[in-house]
């Protein structure tokens, strides 16, 4: 690996970091004077009744600043592309449901099955440029199968199950994060450590535009962190929480570490499973097992404050990560 390389990742790192600072302050009062403001469910805490006319829909500022970062330092490098295509791709999804919802005060925004049929259609092609653009074959690696065999283990379903099961974890993580966004920060900050880990996930798998992709969009988030962190004074929305999942699945996809995403990504992964759980108890047993899903609102539920729960899954964010490394043996 070149020096070069590390000098291009600091550089979209820091990039997208600049940017995102500087967008807040011209994109916050833009969603303010528009009324672009978060509308809070009745049913959740009732100590996020008071976060409702929060601007929404922020996620633009990093995924802005992701985009410019990664065409500057990536050099239209192929890998580097398909991440930001990706983040684009999910963002504009967000994008327009976060719009219907706010904008045309169309509470629930996109209907589910457009949203869906969006998303479907943006993984499964992203599997296919994948095998067919950028020749990465349908081995996927299977995380710690090297400290078990000496080797690293890998299985290889054939072209059209591999794009179903890419596909599937695309869409499921952009749904995780989507989940994870409820609290002031949570998502936002998660996605910087994921980023991060990843970034040194493409170093080891020889995809350096993976890496230059993923410093970017942790510069990114790390940028509009400042200005999400509790109290918050913008929210990501589904523009930013769909565009992070999307990345986040592309990245994997293009590493051919699927499976090490749920590692990584172990935070959002238990946020929805914590939905999957809830719902159902609740539909076969008529019991619910958490105060509330996602994950989060059971803890602030039982007395937790909103700082405490995020700086909490922040830092089992970070164990996942180094544990998904030490499995991957890029530490």
């Amino acid at each position: 690996m070149t020096a070069s390389i590390y000098s291009q990742m600091i550089q979209a790192f820091v990039i997208a970091l600049v940017i995102a600072l500087a967008l807040g302050p011209v994109f916050i009062p833009l969603l303010r004077r528009l009324k672009f403001g978060q509308n809070i469910r009745d049913d959740g805490p009732a100590r996020h009744l008071k976060k409702a006319g929060t601007p929404t829909m922020g996620g633009v500022i990093f995924v802005f600043a992701t985009l410019a970062a990664g065409l500057v330092a990536g050099r239209g490098n192929p890998d580097t592309l398909v991440v930001l295509g990706a983040l684009l791709g999910f963002g504009l999804i967000g994008f327009l449901d976060d719009f219907i919802k706010v904008a045309l005060k169309r509470s629930l925004g996109l209907r589910a099955r457009e949203k869906l049929l969006g998303q479907v259609l943006l993984a499964a092609l992203l599997g296919v440029l994948v095998i067919t653009v950028l020749g990465r074959g349908t081995a996927v690696t299977i995380p710690f199968g090297a400290l078990f065999t000496g080797n690293e283990a890998a299985l290889d379903w054939g072209p059209w199950f591999y794009v179903l099961f890419s596909t599937f974890l695309v869409v499921g993580m952009a749904n995780a994060v989507n989940l994870t966004d409820g609290l002031d920060g949570l998502a936002a900050g998660i996605t910087v450590v994921v980023a991060a880990a990843f970034a040194v996930v493409g170093l080891g798998s020889g995809k350096p535009g993976v890496a230059l992709a993923m410093t970017a969009l942790a510069g990114g988030c790390l940028g509009f962190l400042f200005y999400n962190r509790h109290p918050a004074r913008v929210f990501m929305g589904d523009t930013g929480s769909l565009a992070l999942g999307g990345a986040l699945g592309a990245a994997a996809v293009i590493t051919g570490n699927e499976l090490l995403l749920l590692v990584i990504g172990g935070v959002f992964v238990l946020e929805t499973l914590s939905v999957m759980l809830q719902v159902f108890s609740f539909q076969v047993f008529g019991r619910r097992i958490f105060r509330m899903s996602p994950l989060h609102h059971h803890f602030e539920l039982g007395g937790w404050s909103e700082v405490r729960v995020v700086r909490t899954f922040w830092l089992a964010s970070i164990f996942f990560a180094l544990l998904g490394l030490w499995g991957s043996h890029a530490l």
